[in-house]
């Protein structure tokens, strides 16, 4: 049985996520796109998979072997979602240039204000459908202190700045 494709988007639009930028170091340069279809995959070892369209122009910088960052944003984050979203029109080193930059492990491109950051390398990449799937083995995790996050629910940004604070 086929689901009608616009009830299966509309159905999940109901199901909040976390915003992130991916990135990663590719030979033309730093690369990245902003996603919620990010998940942990498993502790042990430290895996987590992220959602890409396979026919965006960056797919063919994200290749297994390949580093990955997964950089969380925090409740001031949706500027830089909608940048690397594409929606501005900015080329990719403007979207860089929007925003503080540090590296770990893997030297894929680390955001100093991200509320937690995965570096990893991308250790198999799955294709299905419309979008590839890039299971990626982390290396190196970034917390900040301020713990704020920023989520897409009924295709709108939420800020969740006072409920972490409130939480811890």
């Amino acid at each position: 049985m086929t689901i009608d494709t616009t009830l299966f988007r509309d159905a999940m639009a109901r199901l909040g996520a976390a915003v992130n930028i991916i990135t990663t170091r590719a030979p033309e340069g730093d690369m990245g796109f902003t996603a919620s279809a990010v998940c942990s995959v498993t502790d042990t070892p430290a895996t987590l998979l992220v959602c890409m369209n396979k026919n965006s122009r960056l797919s063919g910088a994200f290749q297994q072997g390949g580093p990955l960052c997964v950089n969380v944003l925090n409740a001031d984050g949706e500027p830089l979602s909608r940048w690397f979203s594409g929606q501005q029109g900015l080329s990719m080193a403007e979207r860089f240039a929007q925003a503080g930059w540090g590296r770990l492990e893997t030297g894929a491109p680390v955001l100093e204000s991200a509320t937690a950051a995965f570096d990893g390398v991308i250790s198999s990449v799955v294709e299905i459908g419309t979008h590839r799937v890039l299971f990626c083995d982390v290396r190196a995790v970034k917390l900040c202190p301020q713990a704020t996050g920023l989520v897409y629910h009924q295709r709108r940004y939420h800020r969740l700045e006072t409920a972490l604070q409130d939480a811890g």
